[in-house]
């Protein structure tokens, strides 16, 4: 009786540890290799002194469509990132792109940041704290 009293202990202990794990999502990383991270006020002097990049947005469509996004950027969720939509987007693999998603609890734009790198895009940003950071920071946005 003792032996089962200490497995039903065990259980449940093991099973509120993996429902909060679960619960929380974890931050994306700090660096992803073959990427220059960029913040906010970065993207402004990218957008800037950059007249040819690419600003990806890897949001799910309806998260564009119901906040807004950063104006110039194109709608191209993770789920639907390859190499024909990232060659349809993106001149040559020598032109900037920048990616960001929702924010730091947010992997979209790490999986598409992730995806070009992969396929040999040379000028890779990545706006890490995403558009919680933009908004937070009150930076312009478009409907």
């Amino acid at each position: 009786m003792k032996n089962s009293f200490n497995m039903s202990l065990i259980f449940m202990i093991f099973m509120s540890f993996s429902v909060t794990a679960m619960a929380e999502k974890p931050d994306s990383p700090l660096t992803i290799d073959g990427t220059k991270k960029v913040t906010a006020e970065e993207v402004i002097d990218l957008v800037t002194n950059l007249p040819d990049i690419v600003i990806v947005d890897a949001r799910k469509a309806s998260d564009r469509d119901g906040a807004g996004w950063i104006e110039g950027s194109i709608g191209l969720p993770n789920t639907s990132t390859n190499e024909e939509s990232l060659a349809k987007h993106v001149a040559s693999k020598d032109t900037p792109v920048l990616f960001y998603c929702n924010g730091i609890k947010c992997g979209r734009s790490v999986e598409s940041s992730k995806l070009a790198v992969s396929l040999g895009y040379k000028k890779i940003y990545w706006f890490r704290g995403g558009w919680e950071e933009w908004t937070t920071k009150g930076m312009p946005i478009s409907q």
